[in-house]
């Protein structure tokens, strides 16, 4: 993923106060840091796994899953 789409996911991801990561390969990276996220080295089209845990976690994955698979470019 290129920086815009990676400062949209986690301009979102800091809406909520669970924490969030996202999983690729051997990587974890908290979805609330840009450069955790484009350390993770995500390629567009690739699977991740969101891991949302908190008070609002439900809230959070439904969010982020629809961000992630329909409005983010690589």
């Amino acid at each position: 993923l290129h920086m815009r789409p990676v400062g949209t996911l986690c301009k979102q991801a800091m809406v909520y106060d669970s924490q969030i990561q996202l999983n690729y390969k051997t990587s974890v990276a908290n979805a609330k840091s840009v450069l955790s996220v484009l350390g993770a080295c995500i390629c567009y089209g690739e699977l991740v796994e969101l891991v949302c845990t908190g008070a609002d976690e439900q809230k959070a994955f439904d969010e982020l899953k629809d961000l992630i698979e329909n409005h983010l470019e690589g």
